[in-house]
């Protein structure tokens, strides 16, 4: 049996300007605050002795590689990154930055959702990605089209009620 898997998707290299603040601002903890933090506490765990029996010392180096594995892929994927802050020209459709209000066909309940990029997401906070089986079903829709979708609670059914850019210079 073979480890090979075939490589990820690539996701949309779009963000909010408060999401790419956000993920230069998590950069700049870890590179400035976390990151020497955790290097001195290896050095003490260094200097205790042997190292291949010391659980501090295995513990910080394998802290010190996930910090390091972070800071790597924060620092390439904001060279990739495109800020959006303008709205799109068409604000009665949806497009990336939108917060969308939709009602459910069979229940009548309704819902609020962001589309932003996948780095940026939080479903708890109503924010989901361009890349989401909703968010491109949603994507040209306008206020009073049906939009049907494979969620993985299984396929749904929304009527969008109201379209709106917030955070977005007009």
């Amino acid at each position: 049996m073979s480890r090979w898997r075939p490589p990820q998707e690539a996701s949309t290299a779009l963000i909010t300007r408060p999401g790419f603040e956000r993920l230069r601002a998590e950069l700049e903890d870890l590179w400035r605050t976390r990151r020497p933090e955790v290097v001195r506490a290896l050095s003490a765990a260094a200097a205790e002795g042997d190292r291949s029996e010391n659980a501090e010392y295995i513990y910080r180096k394998k802290q010190l590689g996930e910090i390091d594995r972070r800071v790597r892929y924060l620092t390439k994927r904001l060279e990739s990154l495109r800020v959006i802050e303008q709205p799109p020209a068409d604000l009665d459709r949806v497009y990336f930055g939108a917060e969308v209000e939709l009602e459910d066909v069979m229940t009548g309940d309704s819902q609020r959702y962001r589309v932003v990029g996948p780095d940026e997401t939080d479903a708890r906070a109503g924010r989901i990605s361009i890349d989401s089986p909703l968010a491109r079903a949603l994507l040209g829709r306008s206020v009073d089209d049906e939009v049907q979708a494979a969620l993985p609670g299984g396929h749904s059914s929304w009527i969008v009620i109201a379209i709106d850019y917030p955070g977005l210079a007009g």
